[in-house]
């Protein structure tokens, strides 16, 4: 059959805009389906129309359209549009998604792609994506592309008609690329590992991903930043990857105590609940990144540093390492496949080597000997007489690796 790229649009506010869309991508060769979202009024032009949305939540249109629940109806269109592209993409049809809207408009379109998989094509075409907040909400973890028209979406201007034609030709060409699979990712036969990195790790990152890469691994790196990791743990999760080096678990203490790294309650379970083998070492994990906005009087009288204009690290408390620690271990537990704990002696990243007013070594093993005490007997713990960027903490994790990670044929 066919593929086909799905046009997520509201036709009852953006009907003439969203069918200009759909020709100008099926005059440039793709086969393109509109499947209206619209809450009231005719859907007239739709090749799916709101009526089957709304049937595909298990709701009649009629009953949408008279309701004054707006956050209600939402979720509901919502969920049929979730339900029909997913039947696309399991019947091999699906080449690509692209969504038109105003601010409710992005909201639907990019909760439907952030529902499919990484790979995918997606482009979100929005008048609302400037607005502060909304790009992050919209792309949440997902591999979507936002268009911001600047102009609204109203009406076929030449200004307009230009930046949808535009958008026709840059979804038309992202289809072209077939969508991956955790099968075409692995279609060489080698296994995928999945990296957690940031900037004061980079180095040790860089050290192991040459290694493994050079023994015939595929390393994919995720910056741990909160984002990326958090879409990490959703691949993982999803099945993409063989094992894990994880080097930047930052992210599941600033989701404890509120940093900017925070990474969700299920940042560093995925690889633990499907039993594959991970490394895991402390990278960041004795910094915090609060807001400066959210500062308490005590936050200025921490160690810190400075990584940027934007970002400052502090140095963990006592009562805050003790608390990690025990979070740590906690998800460390859930492990069902082999799993490494690497602790280096001489400070977790860049931030804190020994010459450094940020390295505590006694606080350092304060957490190592909570996290002893709160650890099942089947993590495997070693310490390394070395700072995580050293090469000999490098080399420490290529042996770990080179123990538990699956061979490559």
């Amino acid at each position: 059959m066919e593929k086909v790229i799905l046009l997520l649009s509201t036709l009852d506010t953006k009907g003439p805009e969203t069918l200009y869309l759909r020709d100008s991508i099926r005059s440039k060769g793709g086969n393109c389906l509109v499947l209206d979202m619209s809450m009231s009024g005719e859907s007239l032009g739709a090749d799916i129309t709101s009526a089957e949305t709304a049937q595909a939540s298990g709701v009649d249109i009629q009953e949408i359209r008279l309701s004054r629940d707006r956050k209600k109806i939402t979720r509901q269109m919502i969920g049929g549009a979730v339900k029909l592209a997913a039947s696309f993409l399991l019947t091999g049809r699906l080449a690509g998604v692209i969504g038109l809207g105003g601010s409710t408009g992005s909201l639907m379109a990019t909760d439907v792609m952030r529902s499919l998989p990484f790979g995918v094509p997606k482009l979100m075409v929005s008048s609302t994506a400037a607005l502060p907040g909304l790009a992050t909400r919209y792309i949440g973890t997902a591999d979507i592309a936002v268009l911001h028209t600047v102009i609204e979406i109203s009406g076929l201007s030449l200004p307009l008609l230009n930046l949808l034609d535009r958008a026709a030709s840059a979804i038309t060409g992202m289809a072209q690329i077939p969508p991956l699979t955790v099968e075409s990712a692995r279609a060489k036969g080698k296994p995928l590992v999945a990296m957690s990195m940031f900037g004061p790790t980079e180095q040790c990152a860089h050290n192991v991903m040459q290694c493994l890469e050079g023994r015939g691994y595929q390393v994919i790196g995720f910056s741990a930043a909160g984002v990326c990791d958090r879409a990490m743990e959703d691949m993982i999760a999803s099945g993409f990857f063989d094992a894990v080096v994880d080097l930047a678990p930052g992210g599941v203490g600033e989701e404890i105590l509120g940093g900017m790294r925070a990474a969700g309650p299920n940042r560093m379970t995925s690889a633990g609940k499907i039993g594959i083998p991970q490394v895991v070492a402390p990278g960041g994990l004795n910094l915090t990144s609060p807001r400066k906005s959210h500062y308490k009087q005590e936050h200025y009288e921490r160690r810190k540093f400075d990584l940027d204009e934007l970002r400052t690290f502090l140095r963990l408390s006592d009562e805050e390492m003790v608390q990690v620690a025990r979070v740590f271990a906690e998800k460390l537990n859930q492990a069902s496949g082999p799993t490494i704990f690497l602790f280096p002696k001489r400070g977790w990243s860049a931030v804190d080597i020994p010459s450094s007013h940020m390295f505590d070594e006694n606080q350092d093993r304060l957490f190592l000997k909570i996290l002893k005490e709160n650890l099942s007997d089947a993590i495997d713990v070693r310490e390394v007489d070395a700072n995580l960027e050293d090469e000999d903490f490098s080399k420490a994790v290529e042996s770990a690796c080179r123990g538990i990670f699956p061979s490559v044929l």
